[in-house]
């Protein structure tokens, strides 16, 4: 199995991270710190209730650049200015229910958006991209089947076809421009499972609702508790990405190879809503009878849906690492120290130790 230190791999190198005030994006933005890389980040202001960010002094940490990637010349002056070595793109509406209420802004964002970056990186001849869409990209039928990286992109909400609308963009660029004439650029796609970890506070996600229905003591609702999931800790898929990028700053992935990859649990993590909200109660003492079931929001969505990986493990040697226990002990952790008023950068960083040295 690859190693999960990435020892010297982005010790010095320029790296963009668009997203980088997000919950995933922060994370990563802190790893790569870690990892002695010098961080340029792309992102919106940080929300109110985005804690993360803040609290991990990000702002003093990396190069923050607050903008909206749907503005072309404000993005294409940063990009063309600090020519990066290689580029993250996480930035992206991420909430399925806000698609409903914000349907243009979802599709503007993850598409045109996607489609802005993709533009100015082949106008700006730059090298290395690891470009993160969503397990939800898959059209799901409903059938319980795992996706595989090849199977149908499409969506019956907003917040899913914006989604595989940017990996058709990013594939008509490889297909239109990349293929043939810009063989320096090496670039990859990458979708991960349902994430949890500390630090997620958007509104209408499964466990920042919890640990705000905790800290409020009221009841929480659930929107669907039959629904299922590929449940993962933040970390796993920040190694893939990691990982990806690693493999195309060494040129170890073939032009030829098909550039996405699922990064996801195993099939034993796919569990239902309720059975998850219960193993979070039971790792914190809190009653079942905590929760009531009740929809909030009349929006579509798919009862199943789990990932394929084993083309990150057949070619990118990569592994999920922690149990479903073990990521549900670290978010619980990570929250936990949040409500005491903790150390957040430390509990942080010593998660990230954990993971690597497993």
């Amino acid at each position: 199995m690859y190693k999960k230190n990435f020892k010297d791999t982005y010790k010095n190198l320029k790296v963009l991270v668009t997203g980088s005030t997000g919950f995933k994006g922060s994370w990563l933005c802190f790893w790569l710190k870690k990892l002695g890389a010098n961080v340029v980040g792309v992102g919106l202001k940080p929300e109110k209730t985005n804690i993360l960010f803040n609290s991990l002094r990000l702002e003093k940490k990396i190069d923050q650049n607050i903008l909206d990637i749907r503005n072309y010349k404000t993005l294409n002056n940063i990009i063309k200015k600090e020519k990066p070595d290689i580029t993250f793109h996480l930035a992206a509406q991420s909430i399925v229910s806000e698609s409903y209420k914000e349907p243009l802004s979802t599709i503007e964002i993850n598409t045109l958006g996607s489609t802005n970056l993709l533009e100015i990186i082949k106008n700006n001849n730059l090298k290395n991209l690891v470009f993160i869409t969503s397990d939800k990209c898959y059209l799901n039928q409903d059938l319980n089947k795992a996706f595989k990286e090849e199977d149908i992109l499409g969506g019956h909400d907003i917040y899913s076809s914006s989604k595989a609308s940017a990996e058709l963009i990013f594939h008509s660029y490889h297909k239109s421009f990349f293929k043939n004439n810009f063989k320096h650029l090496k670039k990859v796609t990458a979708r991960a499972g349902n994430v949890i970890g500390g630090g997620d506070f958007k509104e209408n996600r499964i466990i920042p609702d919890l640990f705000r229905s905790i800290k409020n003591k009221k009841k929480l609702l659930i929107r669907n508790p039959n629904s299922t999931r590929p449940w993962q800790h933040v970390l796993e898929p920040l190694s893939g990405y990691l990982l990806l990028g690693k493999k195309i700053l060494e040129k170890k992935i073939s032009n030829k190879t098909f550039p996405s990859w699922n990064f996801g649990p195993e099939k034993k993590n796919c569990k239902k809503v309720i059975e998850i909200i219960k193993m979070f109660y039971d790792y914190l003492n809190v009653p079942d009878n905590y929760f009531i079931k009740k929809k909030i929001l009349r929006i579509e969505e798919s009862k199943l849906l789990s990932l394929n990986i084993n083309k990150a493990k057949n070619e990118l040697n990569w592994l999920p690492t922690l149990s479903l226990n073990e990521s549900i002990n670290l978010t619980s952790d990570w929250y936990l120290s949040y409500l005491s008023e903790g150390q957040l950068e430390r509990v942080t960083e010593d998660q990230i130790e954990f993971f690597s040295s497993k």
